[in-house]
């Protein structure tokens, strides 16, 4: 007799609430549906990255709001993405699960003080259904060297860690599933190299494959991004527990009947986080701030000076399209503030000899134009173009093809210090960053933040 099992998956929510709901009813209801089936059995995951700060229900409550809502569709196991393990503090981290009535699976992170895996996660579960079939799911991070150890993390590499998991369960299971927010490149790496993975289920790059892709003997499913999909696997297996035919199938989350309801309840998560954002009142300013993506904007400027006195650097670079809003003349609350700057990013000092410097200023200057209307996607950033680059303390003299800090020609054999956004080390247009750069992220606030600090200071409440 054979036995079919199916895994129903979701992943790179990033804080979406607006397909919520229709996910919610579909996976509820698809689980009782198969449950009744005779030698049918549910496994259902996420993979990550269902936390985004953009919302401001995540921004308020530090993804405690997403954790609810995935606790309505009682996941068997749940891995974390980089928003939830990077755009959080280690204490935040450490306490965004204490309510999740799942499973956190997590094998390639610890902590940097108990050289352990945390506390509210563990490296692998192992499901047996009710006939008999042992599931062994493992979760896997993209492990960002960088910047987890700034935290208080220690990231380890999947073919570092796989086959410690691995041989810790040998002989425990009959199949097993790599919950993995690694992206589809390293999924089809780990795909040739373990051929003990029956199944990876990929995240991150927010790819999708519709019908899945077979590898040796792995089966890769994907579900792309937001909530615009939900994945469902389905594993036939045998009297021995061998899997004799497996497949994989996507559904579109807006072809789903939405239900009475539904709209009020996406609108509530809205406004609700907003108004908890706008009880917290940060500033009092006397006239606007207005931003442009072009030209001049008092608010690049005022960011500028922000991140130059966070980083306590005589200079800084600010990209323009980083505002998406105006500030009014009044009041200026944290709501305003996350509207205006959603994006996951902090600030970073950099370190540089004057001819590298130079060499930096090159690159921003070959791409100015090109980068001012570009749709930047990822890396931190919520915004839609990348903006027009802006510079304090430095000028670039193009006819003569030099640099000035403060007005004084830059000096190769010097070091200069600039304060910009860790994203600009992300993104591909500025090298120099990566190669030569000695940067310092400063990872205890983010940017928006660091933002409302300076307005606090410098445009207090009370003047």
């Amino acid at each position: 007799m054979t036995e079919k099992i199916t895994i129903l998956h979701t992943n790179d929510l990033h804080s979406h609430f607006e397909n919520w709901p229709r996910i919610r009813t579909f996976i509820n209801n698809r689980r009782d549906e198969l449950n009744a089936q005779p030698n049918s059995s549910v496994i259902t995951v996420d993979l990550g990255d269902a936390v985004d700060r953009v919302h401001p229900l995540t921004e308020v409550t530090n993804g405690k709001a997403n954790v609810e809502l995935l606790n309505q569709v009682h996941y068997d196991a749940v891995t974390i993405g980089n928003n939830e393990g990077l755009t959080n503090s280690h204490e935040q981290l450490d306490e965004l699960y204490d309510d999740a009535n799942f499973d956190v699976i997590l094998g390639n992170l610890l902590d940097n003080h108990t050289k352990l895996g945390p506390s509210w996660a563990k490296p692998s579960k192992i499901v047996t259904t009710p006939q008999g079939t042992r599931v062994l799911l493992i979760g896997l991070t993209a492990p960002y060297l960088l910047t987890y150890p700034i935290l208080g993390w220690q990231p380890i590499t999947p073919d570092v860690i796989l086959p410690k998991i691995l041989a810790k369960n040998a002989g425990k299971f009959d199949i097993c599933v790599l919950l993995s927010h690694l992206g589809l490149p390293v999924d089809r790496i780990l795909a040739r190299k373990f051929p003990q993975l029956n199944v990876i289920i990929g995240a991150h790059t927010h790819h999708l494959l519709v019908h899945g892709e077979k590898i040796n003997h792995s089966l890769l499913a994907a579900a792309e991004k937001w909530g615009h999909y939900i994945g469902e696997i389905t594993l036939t297996v045998n009297d021995q527990h061998q899997i004799v035919s497996d497949s994989a199938a996507v559904i579109k989350t807006a072809t789903l009947p939405e239900q009475p309801g539904d709209a009020a309840e996406i609108a509530e998560y809205q406004e609700h986080g907003e108004k908890l954002l706008a009880r917290n009142k940060l500033a009092r300013i006397k006239a606007p701030m207005t931003t442009n993506l072009i030209g001049h904007s008092r608010l690049v400027n005022e960011g500028l000076h922000a991140i130059m006195e966070k980083a306590d650097t005589q200079a800084g670079i600010l990209s323009s399209g980083l505002f998406l809003t105006n500030l009014p003349k009044g009041i200026v609350d944290r709501n305003q503030l996350h509207q205006m700057l959603p994006h996951a990013m902090h600030v970073m000092r950099v370190t540089l000899d004057g001819y590298n410097l130079w060499r930096l200023i090159q690159e921003m200057e070959k791409n100015r134009n090109f980068l001012t209307k570009f749709p930047q996607k990822g890396m931190g950033f919520r915004g839609k173009y990348f903006g027009e680059l802006h510079y304090e303390g430095l000028r670039y003299d193009h006819d003569a093809g030099q640099l000035f800090f403060h007005e004084d020609l830059v000096s190769p054999i010097k070091t200069y210090q600039v304060a910009m956004p860790d994203h600009y080390l992300f993104i591909p247009f500025f090298p120099t960053l990566s190669i030569i750069g000695q940067n310092e992220i400063l990872y205890d606030e983010n940017l928006r933040d660091v933002f409302g600090d300076y307005m606090a200071k410098h445009y207090p409440l009370t003047q």
